[in-house]
């Protein structure tokens, strides 16, 4: 029934090479200032962000985690990081998109064949966007899979139904996670149009409502057998797949922080009224005010400098992947997500309480950061990242391997 390379079908054109971690970073500010400008718009109606996922995908942006090896310039994780909140800042859910893109990457760099890698590094490169078909609704924890891979032939045949497919509206790819026979887990690669697979837009969620993060149904689905990856064995030792996932989520609360602040700013100076005890005229003059954003400011700052202190734990632990250094990684990625969502939520939350009643207005939407900041930061809760670190240090526990760490 073919390989992979016969599975791909091609007809766009290649996707822009980027050259450096500087040009990346230059483009990924110029990108976001064209989203930004309809992204009020886009959540108000959720329109899908098409247009914005190809042109995000043209400029080359989806391939810069791609090893040197395979002819990628492979960025830094603190800068994939920054390179996330810079768009998330545009339009977090345009951020959150490749946010499986990215961990696929890693995954596939970590247990992937050489064929493999070749092949969907490739595909990355050209442009090709990888979506997640991972977790599932009615299990008893999101840990857990009913989706099944049976071997059929030289092939296999996928099985189930999943929830929360963040970003296979936009794919060329479908990577969907399902235990094999012998109760491991898998990640297999499936062309968009498969016989057997359907994708449903029915995300309904009160924030980033244009992720695309439907349901995706698998109905005898067949894959061929270099198709995919053994993905359990990411987390039988010490890797970096949970780390680089979970600094992308870091990236997009931090975005979203950004954006609440800036709201608060614009709004507080130029449309909110001072408090009738304050003694001042404008509302940017209360010393109150002046003082909570000040503080807003320096918790941002803190966010912004433990992500980038985590990136750098993760880029160490992906070229020396010893248990030490990849439970360093962890250890800091949780702090830093741990931050981001506390900063996202109390930035978004602010700025109604900084910028006064008008602010609440359903024609300035600007409740969407909050909605926004309060859906994503649900992904994984906080209060175990909390637990986590605390053992580690009281007790010597180490983390736990797995993609939500």
């Amino acid at each position: 029934m073919g390989t992979i390379s016969q599975l791909s079908e091609k007809t766009k054109l290649s996707a822009h090479r980027i050259g450096s971690e500087e040009e990346a970073l230059e483009i990924a500010r110029d990108l976001a200032g064209e989203f930004a400008k309809r992204s009020n718009e886009r959540d108000t109606d959720r329109i899908l962000p098409f247009d914005e996922l190809d042109t995000l995908a043209q400029s080359g942006l989806l391939a810069i985690t791609v090893p040197s090896d395979y002819d990628g310039i492979d960025v830094s994780n603190a800068v994939l990081a920054e390179i996330t909140a810079i768009l998330s800042e545009a339009d977090s859910s345009i951020g959150q998109i490749p946010q499986n893109h990215f961990y696929i990457l890693e995954a596939l760099r970590t247990d992937g064949t050489e064929e493999q890698k070749k092949f969907f590094f490739g595909r990355a490169l050209a442009g090709d966007r990888f979506g997640n078909a991972l977790s599932e609704k009615d299990t008893k924890t999101i840990g857990d899979y009913a989706t099944r891979l049976t071997p059929d032939g030289l092939g296999y045949r996928l099985n189930g139904r999943k929830f929360y497919s963040t970003g296979v509206l936009f794919a060329e790819w479908i990577v969907v996670f399902a235990l094999d026979q012998d109760e491991k887990l898998t990640m297999s690669f499936v062309p968009r149009g498969a016989d057997g697979l359907q994708i449903i837009d029915d995300w309904d969620g009160f924030g980033q409502r244009t992720t695309g993060s439907g349901t995706t149904v698998l109905q005898n689905v067949y894959v061929t057998a270099d198709a995919v990856v053994r993905h359990h064995r990411g987390f039988e030792r010490p890797t970096t797949i949970g780390s680089v996932g979970q600094i992308i989520h870091a990236g997009i609360d931090l975005g979203i922080a950004r954006a609440a602040f800036v709201e608060t700013l614009d709004f507080v100076r130029n449309r909110a009224r001072p408090w009738m005890d304050s003694g001042v005229e404008r509302a940017a003059d209360d010393p109150l005010t002046i003082a909570r954003v000040g503080q807003l400011a320096i918790r941002l700052e803190a966010a912004t400098a433990i992500v980038e202190r985590a990136g750098k734990k993760v880029d160490i632990a992906q070229i020396n992947g010893t248990e030490e250094s990849v439970i360093e990684a962890t250890l800091a990625v949780a702090a830093a997500k741990v931050l981001t969502t506390e900063i996202a939520l109390e930035a978004t939350n602010s700025l109604f309480e900084l910028a006064g009643t008008s602010s609440t207005r359903i024609g300035l939407n600007l409740d969407r950061h909050w909605r926004n900041a309060r859906t994503h930061t649900l992904h994984d809760p906080v209060r175990w990242k909390y637990h986590v670190v605390g053992n580690y240090h009281l007790n010597g526990v180490a983390p736990p391997k797995n993609g939500a760490l």
